[in-house]
């Protein structure tokens, strides 16, 4: 059973509107199903809009932070549970140690380090956790089709794509990893 959800997202909002709906709605599901967030602590964008979706639902919500980017990604100071951290790795170690499972919203460069580094992982059997891809807005379709011809290309084992999921409504990704 999935307690605990790592969920790695932009910390702008991005040009579509339903970037933000979707991260929403994944908050509402997360928080109505008894599932923690556990995120990266911003308040600002995609990563705000989740943890404010949470919390409004009755839910908790454990952020983690690197000390340097307090101000840039304005610290949640309303969170169930906030650890500051030194370094982005030591965030990254963190969220996903304390998860079951992973999914990604849209995001910049630092969500897609966030994302390769957890997927390597599992190549690595550091772990076999399910990682998720919302694809709003089709935003991971040619990701997704890239890592498929890495698979085929031989880079990566099939097993490597065995433990992705990929929907474009929170509501059919939560459907295919809890």
């Amino acid at each position: 059973m999935t307690k605990n959800m790592a969920v790695f997202c932009g910390s702008s909002l991005g040009m579509h509107p339903e970037y933000a709906r979707e991260a929403k709605q994944l908050g509402y599901l997360l928080a109505t199903r008894d599932i923690n967030l556990v995120y990266g602590g911003g308040k600002a964008g995609l990563m705000g809009v989740i943890a404010d979706s949470v919390l409004e639902n009755g839910g908790k919500v454990i952020g983690v932070i690197p000390e340097f980017l307090n101000t840039r990604e304005r610290k949640h100071e309303n969170l169930t549970q906030q650890i500051e951290v030194q370094t982005m790795h030591q965030r990254k170690t963190i969220m996903y140690e304390m998860s079951d499972a992973a999914i990604i919203l849209p995001g910049g460069f630092g969500t897609l380090d966030e994302f390769f580094e957890i997927v390597t992982w599992n190549q690595l059997t550091l772990h076999s956790k399910m990682v998720g891809l919302l694809n709003v807005e089709n935003f991971y379709e040619h990701l997704y089709q890239h890592m498929l011809r890495i698979r085929d290309e031989a880079f990566a084992p099939t097993a490597q794509i065995e433990h992705l999921r990929m929907a474009d409504t929170a509501e059919k990704l939560l459907g295919l990893m809890v």
